[in-house]
């Protein structure tokens, strides 16, 4: 696998420096694509930062209450919500022993109906003012004019194993996350 330094990036969040060696063809999985989108300021490997948030009932949850059990943990957009995985991709990640949480900027209400319209038996939080998506460094979409979608794979310790970037083919997003949980 190629690697690129992304400490320096440029406007777009792309790297704006070339990879160490030149690569030999475009990145062609998902998993490839991370490594040149904008670094975050959480990696693998890392613990991520702690946050209370409010979900689609307005309780007050915790990072700490979901381990114990793998986790993906996504941030999305209401009005883009492509790449949010809907109640099928939700039961094959529950099979896969995984908890689902999603985060949007929204609030809880918002949460609600939106849980509600689509069916969705799992978590989702509000991050108003988007102080997680940024704490956590979730890069943004549309060059920087919109909140990025991305999906963490945590393990049952809480460390990151996995992010996604969803702004790239969101389709995959289900099969790559599976093909990950399996192998944990």
């Amino acid at each position: 696998m190629i690697k690129y330094d992304c400490s320096k990036l440029a406007s777009n969040g792309f790297p704006s420096v070339l990879p160490t060696q030149t690569p030999r063809h475009y990145p062609s999985s998902p998993l490839d694509t991370i490594h040149l989108l904008k670094a975050s300021q959480l990696s693998q490997g890392k613990v991520p930062l702690a946050f209370t948030l409010k979900d689609q009932d307005g309780k007050t949850m915790s990072l700490s209450k979901f381990k114990g059990k793998p986790m993906v943990l996504y941030f999305y957009l209401l009005m883009r919500p492509q790449g949010a995985p809907n109640r099928d991709s939700y039961e094959k990640f529950k099979k896969a022993g995984a908890q689902v949480v999603g985060i949007s900027g929204d609030d809880p209400s918002s949460h609600k109906a939106f849980a509600k319209k689509y069916k969705l038996p799992y978590t989702l939080l509000s991050d108003e003012g988007n102080k997680v998506r940024k704490e956590w460094g979730v890069p943004s979409d549309l060059f920087g004019t919109l909140p990025g979608r991305q999906t963490y794979v945590l393990d049952k310790n809480g460390v990151v194993q996995l992010i996604y970037n969803n702004q790239f083919q969101p389709e995959k997003l289900i099969d790559e996350t599976l093909k990950f949980l399996q192998s944990l």
